[in-house]
């Protein structure tokens, strides 16, 4: 079969069912094109998607199944081996704040002590910390992005 798009010929396989005209490889560069050319109007449609209380809870069944319990330590022994500097500092702040070298604050946003985090502009300063609630710990990184040192 003739791809419209890449003009090759190529193996029926590689065309879905529902489009033997395009192949997948052109169907997903396709795709991909579109989230990055739209990618705020996708990162929203995901929060919905994501927030919705019929996908929460089958998140919370499928994580209380043995798949994904065991899905769920993949993905933590994952980030571990991908992050172990930032891992090593989690360590060393939930350690300081355990002996008392370092106490939790107030979020230094909005004043809340609810579901305080330690974070980290600079990840060579590990007990100088910035507290903040999960709420503006989130948009604190969808403002200023995700950097090597930034957590």
């Amino acid at each position: 079969m003739k791809c419209k798009s890449c003009g090759l010929e190529k193996d029926p396989s590689l065309f879905y069912e529902s489009d033997k005209k395009t192949c997948k490889d052109c169907v997903k560069a396709r795709v991909r094109k579109n989230r990055e050319e739209r990618i705020e109007y996708y990162r929203e449609f995901d929060r919905n998607r994501a927030n919705n209380p019929e996908r929460v809870q089958a998140r919370k069944e499928y994580l209380s199944t043995e798949a994904g319990k065991e899905s769920k330590q993949k993905t933590i022994r994952k980030y571990k081996e991908n992050n172990p500097k930032k891992r090593a500092i989690h360590i060393t702040t939930g350690n300081a704040i355990r002996d008392g070298k370092l106490t939790k604050g107030l979020c230094e946003v909005c004043g809340t002590d609810d579901n305080i985090v330690a974070h980290h502009c600079d990840y060579d300063k590990p007990l100088d910390v910035t507290w903040l609630c999960a709420i503006h710990h989130t948009e604190w990184h969808k403002e200023n992005g995700e950097g090597e040192n930034a957590h």
